[in-house]
């Protein structure tokens, strides 16, 4: 991106600016100007008013900096893009385009990559549509995405390619599912980390599992799934990354992280993360749209809500912030803990409500011979389940809380030994 590209400026009908600047400045634009038009609905034909379109025009016209890109904080009609590109003469970004762009950044995996690719498919076609109108009408529009492409046979080879993404995806998907059926019948839970991007769900994996996963303080570093152990002497538990949520994305971008989005869905726990060192009502909206997602996406499992980054406030403001979520009910019937995982507070605490919510923990006794096969099955049983007791006498007498899955294995290969001393 050249220096004039990174200025841009914002058109917005929302007093809140604070995300689509967020947005922007994970891609490097400097912002030069912000135009606030105050209306309910967005104009028909250029989404604002034609005397804000020509005061914006003429600010345009006269910068001594150069504009490369108008970014608008909104969802665009394709009249409206082709309208407002038309009177600008440069590029022109609607809040989608901005999120793709960012998600086309940060893709670094081939599932992550086809997922993007998919939903820009998607979004573009629509766009494209508009362009054949066009042409058709006489006017002679560039192409979006340039190439050597006729708008036509474009938009027939986005269909072709939406066709072959969603095949590639879906055997990735059945792949992703088979992993995680083996996982399952080896112990672990499977436990996802969720919430709204940049809350700490990064960090808060490599803390968990003592692990370096690569974290980054932009909006949707992470794209790709990224699975740990936790790291403990409990029960074993595999921690999941997954992309972040943000409010009113469109359902084809949803649909095209499917796959991703589903080791949310399958989960036996899902840790819901929002940041309460923000201000009070953007928690709360934020915590409300991560929860209307997991709704959306169809979660039944238990869910923890952690309040990270407690530790750039003080006690009675967190105390505070919690009585404001508790009145506007985002609480209500709600596991939650405050923690830093930067300064590492009440992450035991964490830990135990993660152990807590487990489904279908089971304890039982079994016993062992003295004898080296004992020692061998014991050292898998540590590593599978969580011993609670252990004594030694004539015999090894264990208390073990586990996973069902592997409650009759464990007793099994216990069986097997004790028939071995027997022979």
């Amino acid at each position: 991106m050249n220096e004039s590209a990174n200025n841009a400026i914002i058109i917005t009908l929302n007093n809140d600016t604070s995300e689509i600047i967020d947005l922007a400045n994970t891609l490097d634009y400097t912002i030069l100007e912000i135009f606030y038009q105050k209306k309910e609905t967005p104009d028909v034909k250029s989404y604002i008013g034609k005397g804000k379109t020509e005061e914006i025009k003429d600010f345009i016209e006269k910068s001594k900096e150069k504009i490369g890109l108008v970014i608008v904080d909104g969802e665009l009609r394709p009249s409206q893009w082709f309208n407002l590109e038309k009177t600008f003469a440069i590029e022109v970004f609607d809040r989608i385009h901005l999120i793709l762009n960012i998600f086309e950044k940060h893709a670094d995996r081939k599932e992550a990559k086809l997922q993007v690719k998919l939903a820009q498919l998607n979004y573009e076609r629509p766009y494209v549509r508009e362009l054949i109108h066009r042409a058709r009408a006489g006017e002679h529009p560039g192409l979006m995405a340039g190439g050597e492409y006729q708008v036509d046979d474009y938009y027939e080879m986005i269909k072709k390619q939406i066709k072959k993404i969603k095949g590639q995806l879906e055997n990735i998907r059945d792949q992703r599912e088979l992993r995680r059926k083996h996982r399952h019948t080896g112990g672990f839970y499977l436990v996802s980390l969720a919430g709204y991007t940049n809350a700490g769900k990064s960090s808060l994996l490599n803390l968990l599992s003592k692990e370096k996963v690569k974290v980054e303080g932009k909006l949707f570093s992470t794209l790709s799934t990224t699975t740990r152990k936790i790291d403990n002497n409990n029960i074993p538990i595999l921690l999941t990354d997954t992309v972040g949520f943000i409010q009113d994305l469109p359902a084809y971008i949803i649909d095209a992280f499917h796959s991703t989005i589903e080791e949310i869905e399958v989960a036996d726990v899902v840790l819901l993360i929002a940041d309460i060192s923000e201000d009070d009502d953007i928690i709360f909206n934020k915590l409300s749209v991560s929860l209307k997602e997991l709704t959306d996406i169809g979660v039944n499992s238990p869910i923890v809500i952690i309040l990270n980054k407690m530790d750039g406030i003080s006690e009675e403001i967190i105390d505070q912030k919690i009585e404001f979520l508790l009145e506007r009910g985002i609480l209500d019937n709600q596991t939650y803990v405050p923690i830093s995982v930067k300064n590492k507070i009440n992450i035991d605490k964490l830990l135990d409500l993660i152990y807590k919510s487990l489904p279908q923990l089971t304890r039982f006794n079994i016993t062992l011979p003295l004898k080296s096969d004992s020692q061998s099955l014991l050292s898998w049983i540590y590593d599978k389940a969580n011993v609670i007791d252990i004594n030694y006498s004539n015999e090894i007498s264990l208390e073990i809380e586990c996973n069902f899955k592997i409650r009759d294995k464990i007793i099994s290969m216990s069986n097997k030994i004790k028939n071995k001393k027997e022979n």
